[in-house]
């Protein structure tokens, strides 16, 4: 069982009786801009989705997506590690509308990060999001990405401005 805690957070499991609160932070305006891919229209969509999420746990081939939610047990968001290629994996993350521009993102990241990269033996993860995703970039600046890239590139199955950021831990270790 995964589960990881911070001072404000928890990240663990999705469980089947999340799918209202991850229907409901899926339906914001920012989530149909920039991750419409994860918008879920219904209640049942949202439970599809878990259910194929939690038989993804305990497999090493992804993907590997963790609720977070507050100390109280709320649903917030997720973070996730995607599997891009044999040895690169991306990072996701997205909290629902209310809970943006209080810090719960970057403290989700960094946590997510100290566990995830040691569980998968990488020394790496990307992370990319569109050019004008001024909170997501931000995120990653503040996690420690660097970016690598910033132009017209492959977003959603479309060609987008996207910023392509790398994060490797200090020495290029897995930590």
């Amino acid at each position: 069982m995964f589960y990881l805690e911070t001072e404000r957070l928890m990240i663990t499991e999705f469980t089947p009786d999340m799918a209202n609160a991850v229907h409901e932070n899926s339906l914001d305006a920012q989530s149909r801009r920039f991750v419409p891919d994860e918008v879920f229209e219904t209640v049942e969509d949202a439970a599809e989705t878990i259910e194929y999420l939690m038989e993804q746990y305990g497999k090493a081939d992804g993907p590997l997506v963790y609720p977070v939610l507050l100390k109280g047990g709320t649903y917030i968001g997720y973070v996730q590690a995607i599997p891009l290629d044999e040895d690169e994996w991306e990072l996701g993350y997205h909290l629902g509308e209310r809970y943006r521009g209080k810090g719960y993102c970057t403290e989700a990241v960094r946590a997510f990060l100290s566990v995830i990269l040691p569980v998968l033996h990488l020394s790496r993860i990307r992370g990319v999001c569109l050019a004008d995703n001024v909170a997501s970039r931000r995120v990653m600046e503040c996690c420690g990405f660097t970016l690598e890239y910033e132009g017209i590139g492959p977003y959603q199955g479309e060609d987008r401005m996207i910023c392509c950021f790398r994060y490797a831990p200090p020495g290029g270790e897995t930590i």
